[in-house]
């Protein structure tokens, strides 16, 4: 009896050690995000055979990469408090510049690239700017600035598609071979992005400063933190992604499309909700944002492949925002609690 009551009080801590464990890792932001997509995956598997196959697999990460490259500065910006509604169409502009200076003026690719980038940061910087310095509220700012560049886009580009583009602006399109798999480039450049993006928030002082002042701008301002320089340097970076995620587009189509952009925005909003950012600043990983990406992109191929029409896609995607949405909500109010 003793020899049976030492062990189990030895395995006890144990057995409460992997307790604590497991309930800290189901408590992890991206956790959630991570299991919905698994389970969507899962569903769509056993519906079709289609699903499962490396070719459909790899059509899905291009699908979402323009977006998910967007979802990177989005993510920035929403966890400092903010939105940025102006990114789809700050995008689609930086994609105008490159293409245009590239095939009308006959400037070298890989200086209008940089031209097409540096227009798009420029954009974030006034975003900055205008809520830094004016104290505007960010909803407002974008708001305007989204319709600044969409109009800018349609004024330079005439209303034409850009065509005949050089290989350096579509090289992020091509494919190369893994594993029996065409994978595009560009699927690698977006994956990288969020690599870097969760490097600089997980591992950098300026990464934990983004979230203190989206928690709390006052008081992360009353602990020495920069908030005013923080959030120029956020909206500005958010801005250069962009000018990356033009680039990735122009890279898929192949063309120029001065109608491009016109729904990101609020794709970008959608992946990071259901990536578990909370719109309220201050709680989320860039890793929830990447499967809120592909959640939507996992969702949307996974219906076309079964034959559902293409309206009940954005219906289940209005559904699972409110839920996220939500969900955030109530983590919120528990833990005022």
């Amino acid at each position: 009896m003793s020899t049976a009551t030492a062990t189990d009080r030895s395995e006890a801590p144990q057995q409460r050690s992997l307790l604590s464990r497991t309930s800290h890792f189901l408590t992890l932001p991206a956790v959630g995000p991570l299991l919905a997509l698994l389970l969507a995956c899962v569903y769509f598997s056993v519906r079709t055979d289609r699903f499962l196959t490396g070719a459909n697999l790899s059509l899905i990460v291009q699908q979402v990469m323009v977006v998910g490259a967007l979802a990177v500065g989005q993510t920035l910006v929403i966890l400092t408090a903010g939105i940025d509604l102006s990114n789809g169409a700050v995008m689609a502009l930086g994609s105008i510049f490159m293409t245009k200076l590239a095939v009308s003026s006959g400037m070298p690719g890989v200086l209008a690239i940089l031209i097409g980038i540096a227009v798009c940061t420029a954009f974030g910087a006034l975003n900055g700017t205008l809520v830094t310095m004016a104290k505007l509220p960010p909803f407002i700012v974008t708001l305007g600035t989204w319709n600044i560049a969409f109009a800018l886009t349609h004024v330079y580009s005439k209303d034409q598609t850009v065509t005949g583009l050089p290989k350096s602006l579509t090289f992020l399109g091509q494919t190369f071979p893994m594993y029996n798999t065409d994978v595009t480039y560009g699927s690698v450049l977006m994956l990288v992005l969020f690599a870097v993006a969760w490097y600089v928030l997980r591992q950098t002082a300026a990464g934990r400063h983004v979230y203190a002042v989206g928690d709390n701008r006052e008081a992360a301002r009353l602990t020495g933190i920069p908030d005013r320089r923080l959030l120029l340097t956020v909206y500005t970076v958010a801005g250069a992604v962009y000018g990356i995620a033009a680039l990735l587009l122009v890279g898929r189509t192949s063309v120029g499309d001065p109608q491009a952009g016109q729904t990101d925005n609020l794709d970008s909003i959608t992946a990071v909700v259901l990536g578990g950012i909370s719109l309220f600043g201050g709680r989320g990983s860039i890793v929830g944002a990447l499967c809120g990406a592909l959640i939507v992109g996992v969702i949307r191929n996974g219906l076309q492949l079964t034959g559902v029409p293409s309206i009940y896609q954005v219906l289940i995607t209005g559904i699972l925002v409110i839920v996220a949405v939500s969900v955030d909500q109530l983590a919120r109010r528990k833990g005022r609690a």
